[in-house]
Parts: structure tokens; C-alpha cells; sequence
């Protein structure tokens, strides 16, 4: 049986965007308790592009809040970087915000979660009715991988970026704790009040 509570998922950020997490939890931008200051990093034409894509279940992607299971995911080095047209934003502006797939369920969050990008097509869509079977359906060898190129394995970009999606707000309850690339950005989630044994120094999760 998987134990859920060290199967980490983590959701990058800017950390602007810390605070409103502290207060009222990863929202939707359709709740009432909306964030009207967020500030997003990533691809603005892939984040539209989910709005429309339909699911399996006949939902929208885009009304699901998207988590990876690893770091160092592909996107981050497109955000680092600037690439794909996107605004470069240096490692200590992007936080990671961590949980786990017990403290949603905890948490009696609706979701679902993919063996893959969510929008690829060979990617394939998993409930909770398959949750026990979570580590069998998602590659963490992949995953887990630093880089995501492999002579003999075009699919490994597809399957490193798995998602877990949660389909409502999630309290700030949910949140196990943070990682950040180095001490300014420590400090300045310490001076949001995160207490110091919820924030990791992680260097090796960024590029």
C-alpha cells in the first residue's frame, strides 16, 4: 500500500505571492478569496491553452490547481531562464510550496492526477479511485531524473512532468512546508512568519 504522506507534490511560485498563501490558502482565480495581486511566472500561453484543454472527466483543466511530484521540473528552467517568451525571474524569486498526497486527502480535496504532462496526449488521467495504486501509475525514476533528454526515451520529458491537480482551494493547513534557493529568500519567508523549521534551503532543486 502507497504511504501517502511521503509522496510529496510541490507547486512553485512567485513569492510574492507567499503571503496571500499564508493567509487564505492556494486559491483559484475564480474564489472568493482570489488573490488580485497574484503575480504568475511560467508560459502565459500554455496557462491559456489549459484553460480550455478538456479532461477525461469533461472538466476543465485550468480549474484545477496543478502540482508537480518532483522539482527541477522542465518549466522552472524555462522561468529561470526566459525562454518561450517568458520574463526570466532569478531562482531566489521562486518558491516552492510543498504537501503531500495524505494531507489532501486529509484534507477531503477533490483531484485527480496524471502519469504525465496533463496535456499531452499520451498522457493518461487517474481519481481517487486509483490512488492506491499512485506509485505503480506515475514514474518516479523519471520524475526524479535531473535532466529530461535521453537518446533512447523521447517520453521521459512527458512522464517527469506528472500532476497532481486539485480541483478546489487548498488551505493553508494542507501546506507541509517551503524550500527556496538560498538565505535572502529564507529570510524574507521568515519575515512573512513561516517559522525557520518550514522553510529548506535547497539549492539543487533549481537550476
Amino acid at each position: 500500500m502507497a504511504e501517502f504522506g511521503k509522496i510529496c507534490i510541490y507547486r512553485m511560485m512567485h513569492i510574492n505571492n507567499v503571503a496571500h498563501v499564508l493567509q487564505f490558502g492556494i486559491t483559484h482565480a475564480s474564489s472568493p478569496n482570489a488573490n488580485i495581486f497574484y503575480e504568475p511566472i511560467g508560459d502565459s500561453s500554455l496557462i491559456n491553452s489549459r484553460s480550455h484543454f478538456k479532461m477525461p472527466n469533461g472538466k476543465t483543466l485550468g480549474t484545477y490547481i496543478p502540482f508537480y511530484f518532483g522539482t527541477r521540473m522542465p518549466m522552472l528552467y524555462v522561468i529561470q531562464n526566459g525562454f518561450n517568451m517568458v520574463q526570466a525571474l532569478g531562482a531566489e524569486k521562486i518558491v516552492y510550496c510543498v504537501s503531500t498526497v495524505q494531507r489532501m486527502i486529509d484534507h477531503n480535496l477533490p483531484f485527480v492526477f496524471t502519469d504525465g504532462h496533463a496535456v499531452d496526449g499520451f498522457t493518461a488521467f487517474f481519481d481517487n479511485k486509483d490512488i492506491q495504486n499512485i506509485i505503480n501509475l506515475i514514474d518516479k525514476t523519471a520524475i526524479d531524473a535531473k535532466y529530461w533528454k535521453q537518446e533512447n526515451d523521447n517520453d521521459l520529458k512527458r512522464r517527469k512532468e506528472a500532476e497532481f491537480l486539485v480541483e478546489t482551494d487548498i488551505p493553508p493547513e494542507a501546506i507541509s512546508y517551503w524550500i527556496v534557493y538560498n538565505e535572502v529568500a529564507k529570510k524574507e519567508l521568515l519575515n512573512k512568519g513561516i517559522p525557520e523549521n518550514l522553510i529548506f534551503i535547497k539549492p539543487n532543486c533549481y537550476f
